[in-house]
């Protein structure tokens, strides 16, 4: 048995990779730093590291940086994806950086940011993914519900460094369930047994309807056929789960203490599910404190 969250401090929008025995966890800014980075053996007890991204490039501003993701290269290559503002533009924007090990400090040494789309609201929640072939996609969102817009989930295929998107780009899944209110976000790509698995978040983040879908897709660009309702969402020991990642047979995400939905000081801590297949259908446990599971 382990307890969630497995860090309890804020660490919004968590993603973890695996290198060698230990595990590296990245988040939103928060009190670490702008990127704030942990370390682990087990998923369970973590050790905190600091900012993995210290230093901005100047087309950028503390404050606002989100949703870090980390795509392993090499042994001493590290790609990360973030989020954070375009000053020129005033919206959010996607940047990348590169570190030669998984704490970083990661470098962006870009005269501007990798993705802006300021006519769409801006481009938030970059999310880097390699399929079996070896060919590297982007995924990310425009952030549609700042100027009240449709949300999108967008791909694009990625250069063999992770730094330039060489395909076309194109349009996934927008919002057009109920439950997903105004936006969808906060993409996640997995394959397996030769289909395409990409999970979002829905909702308000800061609301106890946010929660994870997942939509079944014929390739990495789609198309894709959402399953319906949320596969991870409210539970009595946590609200509002979302913006998860898959690490093996486990569910990576955060989630709001139940009572204090979008007013807790700690913010959002991270948590973990054991994740099941029936199938090509995901079965993900819903948060539970005590979870009877080993990682």
């Amino acid at each position: 048995m382990f307890t969630n969250p497995v860090y309890d401090g804020s660490f919004a929008d968590p993603q973890i990779i695996a290198v060698g025995n230990e595990y590296y966890a990245f988040a939103t800014n928060g009190p670490l730093g702008n990127v704030q980075t942990l370390t682990s053996t087990d998923l369970v007890s973590w050790r905190q590291v600091g900012d993995a991204l210290p230093s901005l490039p100047d087309w950028t501003a503390p404050g606002r940086v989100w949703a870090p993701e980390v795509a392993v290269h090499a042994a001493d290559r590290y790609v990360m994806y973030y989020t954070t503002r375009d000053l020129a533009s005033g919206h959010q924007c996607v940047g990348v950086a590169v570190a030669s090990t998984p704490q970083g400090p990661y470098v962006d040494k870009s005269p501007r940011p990798f993705i802006s789309q300021a006519d769409e609201g801006g481009s938030i929640d970059a999310s880097p993914f390699q399929d079996s072939t070896g060919r590297r996609w982007l995924y990310w969102k425009n952030d549609g519900n700042a100027i009240g817009v449709d949300t999108w989930i967008y791909v694009s295929e990625l250069s063999a460094d992770g730094l330039t998107l060489t395909g076309p780009v194109h349009r996934m899944i927008k919002q057009d369930l109920p439950w997903e209110g105004n936006l969808v976000e906060a993409p996640y790509m997995v394959e397996r047994n030769g289909k395409f698995h990409l999970f979002y978040s829905g909702n308000a983040f800061d609301k106890p309807m946010y929660a994870v879908g997942h939509a079944l897709c014929d390739s990495p660009t789609g198309p894709c056929t959402k399953s319906g309702d949320p596969i991870l969402s409210s539970s009595a020991d946590a609200a509002g789960p979302g913006h998860n990642m898959v690490l093996g047979d486990w569910f990576v995400y955060h989630a709001w203490n139940p009572t204090q939905v979008g007013t807790d000081p700690k913010g959002r801590t991270m948590w973990l599910s054991q994740l099941t297949w029936h199938g090509d259908t995901p079965v993900v446990q819903p948060p539970l404190r005590n979870n009877p599971a080993e990682p």
